[in-house]
């Protein structure tokens, strides 16, 4: 069976490191916090001034005044830090951030990513996204592997209006995990129950297989 939302989470949360910094977007990514391995220390920031994010807060202990750059309240913790946004976006565009975990709603095979428009749709406005895939060490996109109508979301090549290009590390998807390397996409696991011919049925990009997976 594909992953599930939470499934993605905890996949995407394997990615983090002891010492990293980290900012996760809006969406699944949020939900990466609740996956962190207890045995690693990791800072999570947030582009509207704040590092080191606590955990989502309990009913009825929010605070309106703390939120995160989705405006989702959130908790502080003992070594949490406030700035101004120039100076949260100084950390971003400094390459000082190690990891950031985005949503998309396409991503090409070359690592293009779009994650912030859709004409007609959906215009929000890009936020810190574009700032994000240039900027941060290390990209990760978590999403569904097919739009709700069942076309492709990993493409040859992009649609939409791009965020960024090339800039895609590692894709988590409902169906599996691809890494963005220079020869193309490298398919590296499979959801339970998912198969090959399935995936492929699935997904317009090119790729590979993984000694590991095709073994």
């Amino acid at each position: 069976m594909a992953w599930s939302r939470e499934d993605m989470a905890r996949r995407a949360a394997q990615e983090l490191e002891d010492g990293f910094y980290v900012n996760l977007g809006i969406g699944i990514p949020t939900l990466v916090a609740n996956f962190i391995d207890e045995g690693i220390d990791v800072t999570l920031q947030s582009e509207n001034g704040m590092l080191g994010m606590g955990p989502f807060p309990f009913e009825g202990e929010e605070d309106p005044d703390l939120i995160n750059a989705g405006k989702q309240t959130i908790t502080e913790l003992r070594r949490t830090s406030y700035f101004s946004s120039a100076d949260s976006f100084g950390m971003i565009r400094g390459g000082h951030i190690d990891l950031s975990i985005l949503g998309a709603m396409e991503v090409s095979e070359t690592g293009d990513i779009a994650n912030w428009m859709i004409p007609g749709k959906m215009v929000k406005g890009m936020g810190g996204a574009m700032d994000l895939v240039a900027g941060v060490k290390r990209v990760v996109v978590v999403m569904d592997h097919t739009s709700k109508s069942g076309e492709p979301k990993l493409l040859k090549q992009c649609s939409l209006p791009l965020t960024g290009t090339g800039v895609v590390d590692l894709i988590i998807t409902t169906m599996g995990v691809f890494e963005v390397t220079p020869g193309g996409l490298v398919l590296k696991e499979l959801a339970p129950d998912v198969t090959l011919d399935e995936i492929k049925a699935s997904t317009e990009a090119a790729f590979t297989v993984s000694d590991a997976l095709a073994a």
